[in-house]
């Protein structure tokens, strides 16, 4: 049997925890020396919440995975309603925010770079709860403390790749501990008749990455809106079963999308949807086909994984296994 003993410290108080009639407070890692809400330092705004923690975390843990890339990540409830690279940094916040203008008020943004001014500006007249960035130009700093003097900006230091080590979740009567989720894909297996062509790689990893930091089950549609350069088209987090996910979520919005940013029908074809669990059943393989997709990356493992390659190549429909799966409760 083995004994786990935890230390953190400066417990802060919080105005609530999770509603308002819970006390919460916040607990320091004396050891963390990443990027975190522990070492953070805020430079402008309300405190912050138990819920602004909760979702600022999942957001720094997105955008790590791109931290070689000027990407913005934009959090609702630890889901990814926004997120896209660019060549500039406004550019990719722009695009961020055209992958689901309506959930990201009242969001939490992350970006992997120094804010300068011309990112600043693209929060005008956006209500948002928290900017997270490295760092930030003293204009784009100015700007954004005129802005609101609410707006939580803080200075985090520079975003890189997670570093391996253990995660603590509380259960009543107990803790459970896990080991960090800093996994990509075991492989990149295409099992079906169509392949993967290699200009749609760089796509499959960008969707596969943001699939990873969905809740399920979790049904993405990415878009290469311009060469080189990516975003969310579709999101499907969090149902009881997949294919609702995918029929009710991700699909519904990855069409709204494409119709307000005038992106032609032709669109679909050139998605790729990236599932975090394996599919049990072909329907989400029909389900997809009727929208049109041609490209599918998702883990396998299935005691059905013949019915699904199966009724992919019936369609024409690239599908690649990855070997490992990425659940996010």
């Amino acid at each position: 049997m083995k004994n786990l003993n935890l230390n953190f410290i400066q417990g802060t108080p919080l105005r609530y925890g999770e509603n308002s009639h819970q006390q919460a407070v916040f607990y320091k890692d004396p050891n963390c020396t990443e990027a975190s809400l522990a070492t953070a330092e805020q430079l402008h705004g309300k405190e912050l919440s138990y819920n602004n923690i909760v979702d600022a975390d999942a957001a720094l843990e997105m955008v790590r995975e791109f931290s070689d890339s000027n990407a913005v990540a934009i959090i609702k409830h630890l889901n990814p309603c926004g997120l896209a690279t660019g060549a500039t940094l406004a550019e990719a916040f722009n695009m961020a925010w055209e992958c689901d203008p309506v959930s990201a008020f009242g969001s939490v943004i992350v970006v992997s770079r120094k804010v300068d001014l011309a990112t600043a500006e693209q929060l005008n007249k956006r209500f948002v709860e928290i900017l997270l960035a490295p760092n930030f130009d003293d204009d784009a700093l100015e700007f954004l403390k005129n802005k609101s003097r609410d707006i939580r900006l803080l200075k985090v230091g520079e975003i890189k790749p997670a570093i391996a080590g253990k995660v603590y979740k509380h259960v009543i009567g107990g803790m459970l501990v896990q080991d960090r989720d800093i996994e990509v894909w075991e492989k990149f297996e295409c099992s079906t008749n169509a392949k993967f062509p290699e200009e749609k790689l760089a796509l499959a990893k960008f969707s596969w990455l943001v699939c990873k930091h969905t809740k399920s089950n979790a049904i993405v549609m990415c878009h290469e809106y311009k060469p080189g350069y990516f975003m969310i088209l579709g999101l499907g987090p969090g149902q009881p079963n997949r294919i609702d996910s995918n029929l009710r979520l991700c699909q519904p919005r990855a069409a709204d999308n494409i119709k307000r940013m005038n992106l032609g029908e032709n669109t679909w074809g050139e998605l790729v949807l990236a599932s975090d669990a394996f599919f049990p059943f072909a329907d989400n393989i029909e389900a997809s086909n009727s929208a049109g997709i041609k490209y599918i990356i998702q883990p396998g493992g299935s005691v059905r994984d013949s019915e699904v390659i199966e009724a992919c190549n019936k369609y024409g429909i690239a599908m690649a296994f990855t070997g490992t799966r990425h659940f996010r409760h």
